[in-house]
């Protein structure tokens, strides 16, 4: 593949440049998006004393402006007419990609609506980093984020899990535990991994069974990246349960663990485990 290359003293293009900084280690950094920074006569960042710590590893002395979800609503007019100066602004994140589950929409959809030329500088990705570890399918959905909403939630993971692909999700450390029953509900078979502090000192990689959640000890920090294999396909597994089956699990409701139950009657019937899952919570929350 032919590549367009350009040396460091080589002027480039004016516009908004989306660069991309590393994830947790600082050497993850790229060559260009150090040559871009220092090029910049403004770099727009979710935390400065966060960027700061890079931009004085590598020397880069541009002009910073605080650019976060709480204020690039008011940022934005006047960064727009620094741009219409022919200005060279540089985007950054706290870490990784910005615009991705980071502030950068509003202002990259006003440049677009402007014409003003928007360039990617490609660096560390969480989201790439942690699928390409998984092996788990190459064809993913990266959804970010799990929503406030309890309600909204529910609804998209029950819409997400009918994908036959790796989905991939942020969650805060602080909330994995309860995010833990409705991934539960909505992937019990699939297998995952739980990316912690990537290329950092501590980073750690869990992976197990989504039924084998609620087992973890987990003592996690940070952000993490979650990733759920994509679903099994077995076409011997029915995804309805008899009424001897529920039967069944109505005796063993208050005796066994939910587990232990979803176990065996799926050994015994090949029944889908989401299913015995689904029916066996049904009946926890009707007691």
């Amino acid at each position: 593949m032919a590549r367009n290359y350009k040396s460091p003293d080589q002027e480039i293009k004016k516009g908004l440049y989306l660069v991309s900084t590393p994830i947790g280690n600082l050497s993850d950094i790229t060559l260009r998006a150090i040559d871009i920074l220092k090029k910049s006569d403004y770099i727009l960042c979710e935390d400065t004393r966060v960027s700061k710590i890079l931009l004085e590893k590598y020397e880069i002395k541009a002009k910073l402006i605080s650019n976060h979800k709480f204020n690039e609503k008011k940022v934005l007019p006047n960064v727009l007419e620094l741009l219409s100066q022919g200005l060279i602004i540089s985007l950054i994140s706290d870490a990784g990609t910005p615009g991705i589950s980071d502030p950068g929409s509003i202002l990259i959809n006003e440049c677009v609506k402007k014409h003003i030329d928007i360039i990617p500088v490609p660096g560390p990705s969480s989201v790439l980093s942690a699928v390409s570890i998984s092996g788990f399918s190459e064809r993913f959905f990266f959804y970010g984020f799990f929503p406030e909403k309890k309600k909204l939630l529910i609804e998209d993971l029950k819409n997400l899990s009918y994908l036959n692909s790796s989905i991939v999700f942020f969650v805060s450390s602080k909330k994995i535990k309860k995010i833990i029953p409705f991934i539960q509900k909505n992937f019990y078979e699939r297998k995952i991994l739980i990316c912690r502090e990537m290329t950092k000192y501590y980073e750690e990689f869990i992976r197990t069974e989504v039924d084998q959640l609620d087992r973890c000890n987990f003592k996690l920090k940070g952000e993490l990246t979650i990733v759920l294999s994509e679903k099994k396909n077995d076409k011997k597994v029915s995804q309805i349960l008899n009424e001897s089956d529920k039967k069944i699990i109505s005796k063993m409701i208050n005796k066994l663990s939910i587990k232990e139950i979803t176990s065996l009657i799926n050994q015994n019937n090949k029944i889908s485990k989401k299913e015995i899952y689904n029916y066996c919570i049904k009946l926890k929350n009707e007691n």
